[in-house]
């Protein structure tokens, strides 16, 4: 299994041993692949966004077979997927971007 951690309210491995005794806080940690977000980036966006694409284009509408059958067609759609290596287009207007980002702007007393 793969966690992706948005480094905003990331969780640790420690977590898992608050939670659980400690043989089996280490048999999910084993079992668990961390995989941590960049921290000044929109990349949970970018997973969700690709996650969205396997399910609709991959797992939708289809009995689940056997998991080394289901492991092949994934591992087939990310190959095909990660070859085109497209990129995401985070634009947005000024007039957008002064009100979003307003606390980052200076405060002018006139």
């Amino acid at each position: 299994m793969t966690l992706v951690c948005d480094n905003l309210h990331t969780h640790t491995k420690g977590a898992f041993y608050e939670a659980f005794e400690p043989a089996r806080a280490r048999a999910y940690i084993k079992r668990i692949n961390f995989c941590y977000t960049p921290k000044h980036g929109s990349w949970l966006n970018v997973a969700a966004c690709d996650l969205s694409c396997l399910t609709s284009q991959c797992l939708r509408d289809r009995r689940s077979g056997a998991l080394t059958e289901r492991q092949s067609e994934i591992a087939a759609w990310c190959n095909k997927t990660n070859a085109t290596q497209r990129g995401v287009d985070w634009q947005f207007r000024i007039e957008n971007a002064r009100v979003k980002l307003k606390r980052l702007y200076p405060k002018i007393k006139a």
